[in-house]
Parts: structure tokens; sequence; C-alpha cells
């Protein structure tokens, strides 16, 4: 009754930005999610008596893993494209070589990709979809319960089809940017044909630093509801997936 359900949570749990985050202990993870099977498996459909040392049962607890990876890892590419968008733009205003520790991923990211990340991890708790992903958990258990049967081809290749959104989000997140920061850059080379005796790269980094930052500055607004339109598409594509991918 608890342990197949336990195994899709902490697979999720696990793969899930927020919740699975390097800087959270392994500890209150697993904490987190074990009071989480035990407040849903209670209401769960009844779950198939299989023993779980046989090869069937191993098979349940491969295909509950990979339901909860599968569910967060497609909510983890929403976070992905947002780093990729801060990334793009770093490089393009000169702050690729500035890097921090990303608490997130436990990896080296631009100071940019880690200001965004810090805003939507902001904007997504504001927007209560920590608690549209329990949900989303809760009801994947009804629409494809407990048993032999695990994540149908489809979904799989939705999944893969999801990645590629990670990349075209970026490049709309990051478009206004680095557009205005290439039209500088683009402005840069007239002028030094026009007089070759101005020295360029010492004017040109500080005004490609303060253009993106303004540019950054009034394109916050357009980041909650792109990331609303996000958070809509992948929450489609985890019931999708936890219906058996029909």
């Amino acid at each position: 009754m608890y342990l197949w359900p336990l195994f899709r949570v902490m697979a999720l749990v696990a793969m899930a930005p927020v919740f699975g985050a390097q800087s959270v202990p392994v500890r209150i993870r697993v904490g987190f999610s074990v009071a989480l099977t035990l407040v849903i498996a209670p209401v769960l459909p009844p779950v198939p008596v299989v023993d779980p040392l046989s090869s069937a049962g191993l098979m349940i607890v491969i295909h509950q893993v990979l339901i909860g990876l599968a569910m967060g890892f497609a909510l983890k590419l929403v976070f992905g494209a947002f780093v990729l968008a801060g990334q793009l733009i770093g490089q393009s205003m000169g702050l690729g070589f500035a890097s921090m520790v990303d608490p997130l991923n436990g990896v080296q990211v631009p100071v940019v990709s880690q200001f965004y990340q810090v805003l939507v991890t902001l904007i997504f708790l504001s927007l209560n979809g920590h608690l549209v992903l329990l949900e989303v958990l809760a009801d994947s258990f009804r629409t494809l319960p407990v048993g032999p049967n695990g994540l149908a081809m489809s979904g799989v290749w939705d999944l893969v089809i999801w990645g590629g959104q990670m990349f075209s989000g970026a490049v709309l997140i990051s478009l206004p940017a680095v557009t205005a920061l290439l039209v500088a850059n683009i402005a840069f080379g007239v002028m030094t044909r026009a007089s070759p005796q101005l020295n360029i790269f010492a004017i040109g980094f500080p005004i490609t630093l303060l253009l993106g930052v303004v540019v950054m500055l009034v394109t916050l607004p357009v980041i909650s509801p792109q990331l609303n339109n996000l958070m809509s598409d992948v929450f489609a594509l985890m019931q999708k997936l936890a219906a058996g991918g029909t």
C-alpha cells in the first residue's frame, strides 16, 4: 500500500526543481517523500499484491521510478529554458565568464542564468506551482495506477519532443536582449570602420554591459506570462504521461 507509491513519489521529488535541489539535504527529501506518501497512499486505488523481491515486483519498481523521473524531468526542462536564456544573454553582454554555483543543479552557471533561476523559482512558488505539481502527482495514481504497466512509448516520445521546448523557450526569452546587443555590436563595428583610432574595447564593454542590464530590466514583466504558458504546457504533458500517453 505504501511501498509502490513511495518509489514514484521519491523519483519525482529527486528530479523536480525546488524539491530536488542540490541545496536540499537528502534526509529532508527522503522525509518529505515519506510524509507525502503517507498522505496520498490511503486514498489511492488498491495496489497489486506482488512479492517485492520477485521479478514482477522489480518491474513495478522500475515503472514507478520511470514515471516519477519523467514527470520531474519535464518540469525541470522549463527551468532549464530560463537557465539557457540567461547563458545566451550573458554571453552577448560579456558576462559569460562571470559564473557561480547553481544551488538547484550544483553546477557552474553564468550570473545572469542564476538571476533568472532565482526569479523563476520565486514566481513558480508564488503561482502555487508546487501545489499543482503535488496535485498532478496524486492524480497520476488514478489515471496510471500502480501495476505492471508503465509509460507508453507515445508518452516517452512526447517527453522527447518536449525537450525542444527548452531551446525554443530560451530563444523567445532571450530574443529581445540578444537582438538589442547585436544591434549595439553592429553599431560599434560601424564606429570602428569610421574611426579606426577609437579604442572600441575601452568603451564597448561598459556600454554593452549597461545595455544588457537595461534590456533585462525592461523585459522582466514578460517573464511571468512566459513561465505561466510553459507551466500550463508542462502540466498538461505530465497529465498525459500519467494517463499512459493517451
